[in-house]
């Protein structure tokens, strides 16, 4: 696995304990379980709804579940895991609040990870007339599956205003870490939240 290919899979892998049991939502073809197997050893469960992505799970020696995100975690038990993630899929969920709270309920932290809307390149396709395209927002307006974007501070107005702790953000660009400006010049934002206390 060359972690390089996303570059949040180096940066979840690092808050995840070793050992840590971990449930993968929207895990595609189990890329980041496996990375996190064999950098964390740890372990755990994807979910993936499309048929192709669970035969790639297989393939990859990864455990999938097939399942609807959308129709929610009830057939996971409260606090049944270390670490719930959602990588790049919060931006085309349709129920975002449930599916934070129930992540949150699953397990003792969530890791999160979006495209930042409000990248400076993405701010200037709007001013020139354009949805943004970019490496992390690759799709056209009409053919996104992507409904619910925002930004960093989108997102950490959310967590404030929804019982959600913030325990950690990094911010990334092309791979590398951006402490200035992060809101303007990240592109990439991962989290570590937990529910607030």
């Amino acid at each position: 696995m060359n972690a390089s290919v996303r570059p949040d899979f180096e940066a979840i892998g690092a808050w995840v304990r070793p050992g840590a049991k971990v449930l993968d939502l929207g895990c595609g073809d189990g890329s980041l379980l496996r990375y996190l197997r064999e950098s964390r050893n740890a372990f755990g469960y994807g979910v993936e709804i499309a048929d192709e992505k669970i035969a790639a799970c297989v393939r990859n020696g990864v455990n999938a579940i097939q399942s609807d995100l959308e129709s929610g975690l009830s057939t996971f038990a409260s606090h049944s895991f270390d670490y719930v993630i959602l990588s790049q899929t919060l931006q085309a969920m349709r129920h975002t609040e449930e599916i934070i709270r129930e992540m949150l309920r699953v397990g003792r932290e969530a890791i999160v990870s979006f495209p930042n809307f409000g990248h400076l390149n993405h701010r200037l396709q709007v001013l020139a007339g354009h949805m943004p395209v970019s490496h992390d927002l690759p799709y056209q307006w009409y053919d996104t599956p992507n409904i619910h974007l925002c930004t960093l501070k989108d997102f950490e107005h959310f967590c404030a205003t929804h019982g959600v702790e913030i325990l950690e953000r990094l911010v990334l660009h092309r791979g590398r870490r951006v402490r200035l400006l992060p809101n303007l010049l990240g592109s990439l934002a991962v989290y570590r939240l937990q529910a607030r206390r």
